[in-house]
């Protein structure tokens, strides 16, 4: 991840307000944040992590106003802080106005309103950090930034794309991903597609192989068992495994289109860069039409708005799938 702009060394910020829905992500700005700030060996005693139900609002200001102990600054943290921003804005807006030139005060909150005066006094004493999840087509560009700034290694912009079809479309979970594949390529100074399937698309992308493969047969206890198997092994499986699915079902449409104009099996192979399993790929193919294809791929991405919005979990979506498709 991109290191935050905000430098309380050049810029005197006292305060910092980290705003977003996402709580993974902003989490993970919180994260980059605090490397910023404040090195880790400082942290015990110059680190202040409150949990505002057993601290008041006076004993926290207190505490930013402490003089720092073996650090030569007191950073306070407070998550989730919208509540605690609520009930105690006077006296917030009164420490904006006169913040302790030796501590920072980092708040996270889903939103920060304008509009009030609290707001209106951050620029002053600190920086807002707004914190918006990128959109998908804006993900690949991320994760080469990623690889450059965290890793010093080049990531191929169809490895990118192939990371997030594989990985899903959160960012926090692409950059887990990445630092995975960073170590894998080892000294080698650029990660490729074939990096990308070996490590984060084997597994993923071979289990959902099989499931479809079982789905194709009309196996529908096998499906159940491999997808089962699936989420068991890997636990990350709740965010990738539409993406997986997804990724293959695109897979097979193009291909199919392909063999119906007339291209052979093995320009297909190339183009498409299919690297394994490939008599079997073409054997789904030939057991399936295009409208069957494209049916299952709107589905699963209604699966994927789905799940995104709390309506479903992620196993379940997947399983009623299964049984609509091997019933028909």
């Amino acid at each position: 991840m991109a290191k935050p702009k905000a430098k309380p060394e050049t810029k005197h910020n006292f305060v910092y307000v980290i705003a977003g829905q996402e709580t993974s992500l902003v989490n993970a700005w919180c994260d980059k944040l605090l490397d910023q700030v404040i090195e880790p060996q400082q942290r015990a005693t110059g680190l202040f992590n409150v949990d505002t139900a057993q601290v008041t609002a006076t004993e926290i200001l207190d505490e930013l106003r402490t003089l720092p102990f073996l650090t030569d600054k007191r950073v306070v943290l407070i998550k989730d802080a919208e509540k605690f921003v609520s009930e105690n804005r006077e006296l917030l807006e009164k420490y904006f106005e006169n913040p302790c030139p030796t501590g920072i005060l980092i708040l996270t909150v889903k939103n920060w309103d304008a509009r009030t005066r609290l707001a209106k006094k951050l620029p002053k004493v600190g920086e807002l950090i707004a914190v918006q999840p990128p959109r998908t087509s804006q993900l690949p560009a991320k994760l080469v930034e990623y690889a450059r700034d965290a890793h010093d290694k080049t990531l191929d912009h169809n490895a990118a794309r192939l990371l997030v079809d594989l990985a899903g479309d959160n960012l926090v979970q692409l950059y887990s991903e990445l630092d995975k594949l960073a170590l894998f390529a080892n000294d080698q100074k650029s990660i490729t597609p074939e990096h990308v399937e070996l490590l984060t698309g084997n597994n993923r992308f071979f289990n959902a192989f099989a499931v479809i493969d079982s789905i194709i047969a009309g196996n529908t206890a096998k499906a159940f068992d491999k997808v089962r198997v699936m989420f068991a092994e890997d636990k990350s499986s709740e965010y990738t495994v539409v993406g997986a699915f997804a990724f293959h079902f695109r897979r097979m449409f193009n291909a199919k289109v392909l063999l119906e104009k007339g291209v052979s099996a093995s320009e297909i192979t190339k183009k498409m860069r299919i690297w394994s399993n490939t008599d079997a790929f073409f054997a789904q193919l030939r057991k399936i039409s295009l409208k069957q294809i494209g049916t299952i791929m709107q589905r699963l991405a209604d699966i994927d708005y789905e799940i995104k919005t709390g309506r479903t979990k992620a196993q379940v979506a997947i399983e009623k799938l299964i049984l609509k498709l091997t019933a028909d």
